[in-house]
């Protein structure tokens, strides 16, 4: 982003709760919040005018819900990331999201740091999911993935990175990686991009795609 603030549209109909992520973000130092709407109406208008870098989008919200915006949102023409921030971690509504062109699916119990986090990588153009519902995830995207033809590109891992990747397919954070390992979080970090690398992966969703599919074989 060249230095320049991620700019972000806030959608809720919870006001406490819209004011509340606002706040956090902002004190992120590295995002900005472009605009705040609490229904996907107001969110549509706001869209042309914020001109944000990424949505932010609960599922659960009247009149129509985040699903309905995140179609209206595509069919208006914008392309940036959108992503779901809800309380449901039921795998039908991750579906149904990501399937709707969702880039990411967020939980509102997740630590703040996990969140801009997120946020930072969907800017980059990886998929993100709360680290809770990475094997919900990869249980929908299991037969034929992006990871699928790569168990040779296995043994250029290190005992650590294979270990590490291990943790990406249990749905660890970074930071529930490094408290497990006794490492600093910048080295679990360094280790994810490594391993990314060497799988010729973009994200850590494909990454814990390709654990699952070839567990059997290590």
């Amino acid at each position: 982003m060249s230095g320049k603030p991620i700019r972000v549209l806030l959608v809720d109909d919870h006001t406490l709760f819209r004011k509340g992520l606002a706040e956090l973000l902002e004190q992120s130092g590295t995002l900005q919040v472009a605009g705040i709407a609490g229904n996907g109406d107001d969110a549509m208008k706001a869209l042309g005018t914020a001109n944000p870098d990424v949505v932010i989008t609960d599922l659960n919200m009247p009149p129509h819900g985040g699903l309905a915006l995140l179609r209206q949102v595509r069919a208006a023409g914008w392309n940036g990331p959108v992503l779901v921030l809800t309380v449901s971690d039921a795998e039908e509504d991750l579906a149904d999201a990501m399937r709707g062109g969702a880039q990411g699916y967020l939980l509102k119990d997740m630590e703040p740091d996990d969140l801009v986090e997120a946020v930072q990588r969907a800017v980059r153009g990886e998929t993100v999911v709360a680290p809770s519902m990475t094997l919900k995830l990869v249980h929908l995207l299991q037969g034929g993935g992006p990871a699928a033809g790569k168990a040779e590109a296995l043994k250029q891992l290190t005992a650590r990175e294979r270990q590490i990747l291990d943790f990406l397919a249990q749905g660890l954070s970074n930071k529930a990686i490094a408290r497990t390992l006794d490492i600093s979080h910048d080295t679990v970090k360094l280790h994810v991009r490594h391993i990314l690398s060497k799988l010729n992966l973009t994200s850590r969703v494909e990454a814990a795609v390709f654990a699952v599919e070839h567990k059997a074989g290590r």
